[in-house]
């Protein structure tokens, strides 16, 4: 449609299926009466949020609606709210209010279809509306055509509200209407109408929905939680404790050096691997390092475990502490081909000892916890040391070449290796080995647990979120359903 502005006398188009009674004039902002072709007055131009044009195009709900008119509301002095009048082909009205940035798409409905047998709580469509609030408000700015006379008298709202629905009554002197409206998100009007950029919201709007759908995250919560029982259920029953390593190891062997240990297959799904470690400790320590490497990525896991043993008495009572076995786990050990690299180490090196007597009764031998070898000659009674027994048997002098003759051998060190250990009264050095034995177990029922204790902490955290998220959105009504203070 075409119209001439007889206050400015510029053209207004646009493409028009419905009959036009007013309009604003694009250039001069005057609200001209189209019957008549007259100014009536000049209004105020709606700017402020304002993000659609008169004349703009989107679909909404796969229905495509033209921008017929914008009309700025007030409310006092500081509240104002935007109302997008739509127009689709057949020129079925729709309306897009936004107040601080909450959305609300609006359709008009008959008043005999909103039923009020209770006038706080009436029904439209099967559900039950509850009365939030009234309000006056008057048109403050306006532009776009119009299919009746604006009025711009105080005009009375009164909204009704179930979640994300709303009823709002407008009543004039003139005329009741009845709307039913649905919350639309920004980001849906956003692409709609291709919009770059849309007012920010605040506050919480009177039937915006709550940020999680709780429930939809209760039925995903209860699917969740079912998988996870008949997965436990399933690896619990189809695994049992099962020993994949066990061995004994001298201390001597892993002097300085790591230890590579058999290989051995883990079968099933992912769970801890359980280390027992055993040394007869007393009065000492023992530390062992175990890295368990995974032979098809070669992925290695380190860890080190101290085996402590104390004890004594102090003060008339005995005390002790520590333990000669320790346990520890490997978590989370996928199945797959694995061998361990072991290492250990001790308090003291060498198991020290005395009186060691030759077969002839003409030397004795003994040795302390660093390795030093005493050799004593019986008939002089003078005693030679040496470092260690390999020293010993390549030495040339007197005493050691009596100490061989007399124990009808050269190889002492061996010798001395092997009595020291059946001599030594030293429970330090008679601690040669630990012995280490590694349990695969089933899944631990810990992490079934604490996934089952975040899911449903994390519901009762959204349903409580939920109810203080409707107090806030009821606390400006005062038909609200919660108890306020």
């Amino acid at each position: 449609m075409h119209y001439v502005c007889p206050a400015c006398e510029s053209e207004n188009k646009l493409d028009l299926t419905f009959p036009v009674e007013e309009y604003v004039c694009q250039t001069c902002s005057h609200l001209i009466d189209a019957t008549g072709n007259k100014q009536i007055k000049h209004l105020k131009v709606p700017t402020e949020n304002v993000v659609l044009d008169v004349g703009q195009k989107g679909k909404i709900k796969g229905v495509e609606y033209t921008v017929v008119a914008i009309v700025v509301k007030k409310y006092g002095n500081s509240i104002f709210w935007r109302e997008y009048s739509l127009k689709d082909s057949k020129g079925n009205d729709a309306f897009l209010s936004e107040s601080d940035g909450h959305w609300v798409f609006l359709i008009p409905i008959h008043p005999d279809d909103f039923k009020s047998k209770n006038s706080k709580l009436p029904t439209y469509a099967g559900r039950t509306y509850r009365w939030y609030e009234n309000s006056q408000c008057s048109i403050d700015a306006a532009a776009g055509f119009f299919d009746e006379h604006l009025d711009f008298s105080i005009a009375t709202y009164k909204e009704y509200v179930n979640g994300t629905r709303m009823i709002s009554q407008e009543k004039t002197s003139k005329k009741s209407q009845y709307f039913y409206g649905e919350h639309i998100s920004k980001y849906e009007v956003k692409r709609a109408f291709k919009i770059a950029h849309l007012p920010y919201y605040t506050g919480i709007g009177i039937v915006q929905p709550y940020y999680f759908d709780t429930r939809q995250a209760l039925n995903i919560f209860c699917v969740a939680a079912l998988m996870i029982c008949l997965l436990q259920l399933y690896v619990y029953t189809s695994r049992t404790n099962e020993t994949v390593f066990e061995q004994s190891i001298n201390f001597t062997d892993v002097k300085d050096k790591e230890l590579v240990s058999k290989s051995f297959t883990l079968s099933g799904g992912s769970a801890p691997l359980k280390v027992n470690a055993f040394s007869a400790v007393d009065n000492s320590w023992a530390n062992v390092q175990l890295s368990l490497v995974n032979e098809s990525t070669n992925e290695v896991v380190y860890t080190s475990k101290d085996i402590e043993q104390y004890h004594g008495y102090e003060d008339g009572e005995s005390w002790s502490e520590g333990n000669q076995s320790e346990d520890f786990n490997l978590c989370g050990v996928t199945s797959g081909q694995y061998h361990f690299l072991i290492s250990a180490e001790k308090d003291g090196t060498l198991p020290s000892f005395s009186g060691l007597m030759s077969p002839d009764s003409k030397v004795t031998v003994s040795r302390d916890r660093s390795g030093i070898i005493g050799i004593t000659d019986l008939l002089s009674g003078q005693t030679t040391t040496f470092t260690d027994g390999k020293i010993l048997e390549k030495d040339s002098s007197e005493v050691a070449r009596l100490a061989k003759t007399s124990f009808g051998t050269q190889k002492l060190d061996s010798l001395i290796n092997a009595e020291a250990l059946r001599l030594t009264s030293d429970p330090i050095s008679s601690n040669t080995y630990v012995q280490l034995k590694a349990t695969w177990l089933p899944v631990s029922f810990w992490n079934f647990g604490f996934i089952l204790f975040i899911m449903v902490a994390l519901f009762v955290a959204m349903w409580i979120g939920k109810h203080f998220f409707n107090v806030n959105k009821w606390k400006n009504s005062s038909n609200t359903p919660y108890t306020t203070s």
